[in-house]
């Protein structure tokens, strides 16, 4: 669709969205993130800055949709790597190892990510934003857990929220590390040796009421 005034391409507003948020990721990695003005933001995305504020009500929407991006974007791979009926640890190794991709791909991105955290928790304005946003971080990682047992036919022997915040806590470690060392073997044997121990937590689901029967029935016939 294109501008009849103009002749450019109309963008939708969904599209503007996502690249105002790469635009947001580009000028804090390069400028710092009390840099990342709406005027630098939209000017890197090369819109005028009425679209800003026809896409975002406020500078805090954009960090919210920033944040919960990266979370979506890793917990997309984790799942996307689940190979139809592999076991727990399988489906964990594959899982990190999908995530570590994104990870070691965009250093630039997690810096931002990390320095973000801590430069909210000293705005009272943003205050609320780290809070949130690993919380959104435990909600897509319940999620994949979820996955992944259904995918092996297991269950979790601890509840999904304590194990997803676990995971988190492990794999925000793991990048901080890497981010500081970028020893990418040191990080890849602590996220396999916690597969390992994870899985632990697991065991095979129990039939649900009335399967074990109606399996019965059907071997008898």
């Amino acid at each position: 669709m294109t501008d009849e005034a103009t002749g450019e391409r109309r963008m939708p507003a969904e599209e503007r969205r996502r690249e105002l948020v790469a635009a947001a990721f580009r000028v804090m990695a390069r400028e710092g993130i009390a840099a990342a003005s709406t005027r630098a933001i939209v000017a890197e995305a090369g819109m005028p800055l009425g679209a800003f504020h026809y896409c975002f009500r406020s500078k805090q929407e954009l960090l919210r949709e920033l944040m919960t991006s990266s979370a979506r974007e890793a917990a997309r791979a984790a799942v996307t790597a689940l190979r139809p009926g592999l076991d727990v640890l399988g489906s964990l190794r594959d899982g990190f190892l999908a995530y570590w991709q994104v990870i070691e791909a965009e250093p630039a991105k997690q810096m931002v990510l990390h320095e973000l955290t801590q430069y909210a928790l000293r705005q009272p304005e943003l205050a609320d934003l780290p809070r949130w946003e690993y919380e959104s971080y435990v909600d897509e990682t319940v999620r994949y857990l979820r996955a992944v047992g259904d995918n092996a036919g297991a269950e979790w022997t601890l509840p999904e929220r304590v194990l997803a915040r676990m995971v988190v806590t492990v794999t925000d470690g793991v990048t901080l590390g890497w981010l500081a060392d970028r020893d990418s073997d040191a990080a890849l044997a602590a996220l396999e040796a916690f597969a390992r121990q994870f899985a632990s937590l697991s065991r095979p689901r129990a039939p649900r009421r009335g399967e074990g029967r109606a399996r019965g029935s059907r071997q008898a016939r």
